[in-house]
């Protein structure tokens, strides 16, 4: 199992930020480079492209909303696109942050997580025109989308799961603090041990 912090971010540069260090906010090999630089120069844990190396049978995903959230499981569909991100996370945990979560189209619905360009996702997109409240998918490019209230928006997508439907799930992403020292949220993807 792993855990993913569902964070869709549509990361404009620069939008957002405050005076917090690039350090604090670069914990995982995922960080978005245009934004964020790496803990190290090191992408340990970063296989590349060649997804041959990833783990594999990860059925599973834990979100966290915030740097102290509680974990919500997501369950993974079985499709090459959740694998693929299974399998990176597996390889390095993901630290995403949430520029824009309350100004863009659709802000009451659902929130973008972007994912690093560096790792190849494959995806079998669909036209979409309604979700349901937990359902999460992969848009391209490199972008997680969580819907976390039921909508009716159109969109090419490739479903890769779904976290259950609750308030306290609701509630912890309408409720995920900023980051002091910052002026956007943290969604955290980690593998479970």
């Amino acid at each position: 199992m792993f855990v993913m912090t569902v964070a869709l971010v549509t990361a404009l540069a620069g939008c957002g930020r405050s005076n917090g260090s690039e350090q604090e906010l670069a914990t995982t090999a995922a960080a978005p480079t245009a934004n964020i630089t790496q803990e190290s120069g090191n992408l340990a844990g970063d296989p590349g492209t060649d997804t041959s190396k990833l783990p594999a049978g990860a059925e599973a995903l834990e979100v966290r909303f915030g740097d102290d959230g509680e974990p919500f499981i997501m369950n993974l569909d079985g499709n090459p696109t959740a694998e693929a991100i299974a399998g990176y996370v597996g390889t390095a945990s993901w630290r995403l942050p949430i520029y824009h979560y309350d100004d863009y189209e659709n802000w009451e619905v659902m929130q973008y997580y972007d994912i690093p360009s560096r790792y190849e996702i494959p995806s079998n997109a669909e036209t979409v025109t309604s979700e349901k409240a937990g359902e999460v998918y992969y848009s391209e490019p490199n972008r997680i989308i969580l819907f976390y209230q039921d909508a009716e928006v159109t969109g090419e997508y490739t479903r890769i799961g779904s976290i259950e439907d609750s308030e306290a799930f609701r509630s912890a992403v309408e409720e995920n603090p900023v980051l002091e020292g910052w002026g956007n949220k943290i969604v955290h993807i980690d593998s479970i041990e």
